[in-house]
């Protein structure tokens, strides 16, 4: 793809980072070079290169060079440490690593565990030289430019993807060359994209739903605007100074959004669509987005082992609640224990397939299928259609808890913690209870400090809940969730003893 725009637009902006602005003839050519300079390292096609970077030019070149050559590359969170880092890169079978000066201590501290990376395949992007690595730039710079041909098919493996960690151990989704192509087209399709869309990703690239926006942006040949990291008054500053069109964030994200002021239509006029996903956005939220800028969520629900939902911004003021319809080419069913469908209105499993499903997990033929069964993914999370067809979420199964014998969804009391005024988000999750086996404990994040308290709060939702059981047992004000990368609310963290346990503030 890079090379026939190259060829048909080669001054069309591709890339913009800070003062960087790359047109796409030019970033052919250092994909070109980078993918040359890996094959004279040795690294060819299968073998696995990994980033450990923070968002950079350099980490998108790492992505396009490696599909030149049918490497297959290993996004890893700069975010991760110790024995959850050595682990990943044992587990992947990793070749060549490339980071930076500023997560680059913490390779060091695994590195006698990972002998099987040649020496001379640690590559550092900094300027500045570090003892044991070798120079990104160096490598690139004395390498070819020419278009490298390595005979890759759709089947090749193009992605190794770690699950974020909100389930335990994490596992490596292996997503193909084909699986990424119809990522630019069926999305690109989906969000209304075109050569002249500017798309803004603000957030990890590491994170799957990073290439929601990514690859329509370059498949379809539009200008891809990367931001280092997060900051909502960079993002609307950056929509109006680069006319943005597109951009896809965590629901975290969007809510830090809705906390300045100047998010509104006529600042961000150019801006056609805001994508939610990654975890479930609360109706509170969609109603201010809607309010501020009408007319342009689109939300996603989905696996990144390859089934998705879409709400279309069109379809929002009909469904306002819904997470939407499958599209072209994908299946869903609600299914209860035994695999049976049920019936419209009625909570279920969620299950899919798609021409996005993964080839399975890497090295973990048993845990494939446990998840895919008949060619059908099974989701593990729970959910209802309507007349229409159109998806809603109750909950993620692992997030249910058992109050008393009665399944308890977190989901329906934190849509009402965030309706109070003075909360800005909310996670509620089961915690040990001697008489109920378990109650629900809402963790809040409020808009000011000291607004309202824990107390006073608790009251609050437990006068507007729907039944005795969904009261929450405890209200613990806090500074931050513990996230993953991507921005996810780790419940999984929180469910800790020693998490839930603190009366101490985060």
């Amino acid at each position: 793809m890079l090379a026939a725009h190259a060829r048909h637009q080669p001054d069309h902006l591709a890339v913009v980072f800070g003062q960087r602005r790359i047109g796409y003839r030019d970033f052919d050519r250092r994909t070109n070079r980078v993918a040359n300079g890996f094959g004279a390292l040795g690294i060819s096609k299968g073998d696995k290169a990994a980033t450990f970077l923070s968002n950079s030019p350099e980490l998108l070149e790492v992505y396009w060079a490696s599909a030149k050559i049918g490497a297959v590359v290993v996004p890893l969170s700069p975010l991760l440490r110790g024995k959850g880092l050595a682990t990943l890169l044992k587990d992947a079978d990793v070749g060549l690593v490339v980071t930076e000066q500023g997560v680059a201590p913490f390779l060091d501290e695994v590195r006698p565990e990972l002998g099987a990376i040649r020496a001379d395949r640690w590559l550092l992007i900094d300027a500045a030289a570090r003892p044991g690595y070798g120079s990104y730039h160096a490598v690139v710079d004395e390498a070819d430019d020419a278009a490298p041909s390595a005979g890759v098919c759709g089947d090749d493996p193009y992605n190794i993807i770690y699950s974020s960690g909100t389930t335990g151990l994490p596992k490596g989704i292996v997503l193909s060359q084909r699986v990424r192509a119809l990522y630019g087209t069926l999305f690109g399709l989906a969000w209304r994209m075109g050569p002249e869309s500017v798309v803004l990703h603000s957030g990890s690239l590491c994170f799957n739903g990073a290439f929601l926006t990514l690859m329509p942006a370059f498949v379809l040949g539009s200008t891809f605007v990367l931001h280092h990291h997060f900051d909502p008054e960079a993002v609307i500053d950056t929509i109006a100074r680069e006319r943005v069109t597109h951009m896809f964030m965590v629901p975290s994200q969007i809510v830090a959004l809705l906390g300045s002021a100047r998010l509104v239509a006529a600042n961000v006029p150019s801006l056609r669509m805001l994508g939610a996903v990654g975890a479930p956005f609360h109706t509170e939220h969609r109603e201010e987005l809607a309010r501020r800028v009408p007319g342009v969520f689109h939300e996603l629900y989905g696996l990144t082992e390859g089934f998705m939902t879409i709400l279309d911004k069109d379809q929002y003021a009909a469904k306002p609640t819904s997470v939407g319809v499958p599209p072209p080419f994908f299946d869903m069913r609600i299914v209860d224990e035994d695999g049976r469908d049920v019936a419209v209105g009625e909570v279920g499993e969620i299950i899919g397939r798609s021409p996005l499903l993964m080839s399975g997990y890497y090295k973990r033929p048993d845990l494939t299928r446990e998840v895919i069964v008949d060619g059908w993914l099974h989701s593990g999370d729970m959910g209802y259609v309507d007349e229409d067809g159109f998806l809603y979420l109750v909950d993620r199964a692992k997030d249910m808890l058992i109050s008393g014998g009665v399944n308890v969804y977190p989901r329906d009391i934190e849509e009402i913690v965030v309706r109070h005024p003075a909360v800005r988000e909310a996670a509620v999750f089961g915690v040990p209870s001697e008489k109920w086996g378990e109650s629900p404990l809402a963790a809040v994040i409020l808009r000011e400090p000291g607004a309202v308290s824990a107390d006073e709060l608790r009251g609050w939702i437990n006068a507007r809940v729907e039944a005795r059981y969904q009261q929450v047992q405890e209200v613990v004000v806090v500074d931050d969730f513990p996230r993953s990368a991507a921005g996810k609310t780790l419940k999984r963290v929180m469910r800790e003893p020693y998490w839930a346990g603190r009366k101490t503030r985060i």
